[in-house]
């Protein structure tokens, strides 16, 4: 039971620091634009993470039933996984680089159940084409590498249009009026980011979770639990079939990445509304709209996205459709590597501390 409630804690350690990390991710452009004072968008999107991640499971499903075989998954495993999603967020929070934490548990998860399937990469759920539409499928190709592709290409693509399309639009307004009206319509966008992040992020870690009390109930670890505790019960779903989010898993995470996400973010905020291209609020406007319809979409279809994937190349859509030479290429370069970094590097890590744990006798 200790080592249940340790994977719980060590999970909303992990939820909480999503939050102050990728907080920046959904009000970078708002503060930058100076629509709202770093405070202000602090506190909106708190409350618009909270609500986001009360609405719906898809992503958390995935998590926890899509990735790796549940067979072999133990609370020692999870916590190691953990551990390396959380290492790899604080060195990229620590040089205020938009990293992707939902890759950074992907990552972890995989690498840890490698390590504990003794080399067997057979323990990844790679691929199971769906019946109808690619998107049907699940594995790490379908709900991971395939949208780690996509998505960013799609918020580049769809941002340079967006923006296009408004500076057509608007190409008789004034400077003041456009700043004025996008200062207003920024709002709502930002809201809409904070939401979105919500729905996307806040449920990996439902999925984590969820995955903890599948694998302990497996194991005969709840037998003995007085009545009162059988909500932490939850079975191994049929095949074909997808673990249920208990409803105080998703209020719990909620409400940490809420906490989290009024930490506030700064290094990272100052990285995607600064350094990378200069904004005002019809480009916040643009970028945050668009970013936001990414993440909803993927998290409609259950693809744990990179809330950081979709703003960032949202942004330098918007940047480009400025002009090419307003992104800072070494700024994006950076980021890139990061991003290219995340999955094997958070997966190194977990593997490592399973590996430790074996030799240190803490796992057979």
């Amino acid at each position: 039971m200790t080592l249940i409630l340790t994977v719980i804690l060590v999970a909303l350690v992990f939820e909480y620091i999503n939050g102050f990390h990728d907080t920046a991710n959904s009000i970078a452009t708002v503060v930058s634009t100076k629509v709202l004072s770093p405070r202000q968008a602090v506190g909106l999107a708190a409350i618009t993470n909270l609500l986001g991640a009360l609405w719906g499971t898809a992503v958390a499903k995935t998590i926890a039933s899509g990735l790796v075989d549940t067979k072999i998954v133990t609370s020692e495993i999870l916590v190691c996984a953990l551990l390396g999603a959380i290492a790899w967020n604080l060195l990229t929070w620590w040089f205020g680089l938009p990293s992707s934490s939902s890759h950074a548990l992907v990552g972890g998860l995989c690498g840890s159940a490698l390590a504990a399937a003794h080399n067997n990469w057979g323990v990844i759920v790679w691929s199971i084409p769906g019946k109808s539409h690619w998107w049907e499928g699940k594995g790490v190709l379908w709900k991971v590498l395939v949208p780690m592709v996509t998505s960013p290409a799609v918020g580049l693509v769809v941002g340079f249009v967006f923006m296009g399309l408004l500076y057509f639009l608007l190409r008789n307004w004034r400077p003041v009026t456009v700043n004025k009206v996008f200062g207003k319509l920024q709002l709502f966008s930002a809201a809409y980011m904070g939401f979105s992040h919500g729905t996307n992020d806040a449920q990996k870690t439902m999925g984590i979770i969820a995955l903890a009390l599948v694998a302990a109930t497996g194991a005969g670890e709840f037998n003995h639990l007085p009545d009162w505790l059988d909500f932490l019960k939850s079975h191994e779903p049929a095949p074909g079939q997808s673990v249920e989010i208990a409803a105080w898993i998703k209020v719990i995470c909620g409400l940490t990445m809420c906490a989290g996400t009024a930490a506030g973010g700064w290094r990272i905020i100052r990285t995607l509304g600064h350094k990378m291209v200069k904004l005002h609020p019809v480009h916040g406007f643009a970028a945050e709209a668009t970013g936001a319809s990414v993440l909803v979409v993927a998290a409609h279809f259950g693809m744990p996205v990179s809330t950081t994937h979709a703003i960032t190349t949202s942004i330098m859509g918007v940047g480009c459709a400025k002009g090419f030479n307003a992104l800072k290429l070494n700024v994006v370069e950076r980021i890139l590597w990061a991003w290219v970094l995340t999955i094997p590097a958070a997966g190194l890590v977990a593997y490592a501390l399973v590996r430790l744990a074996r030799v240190a006798g803490w796992l057979t």
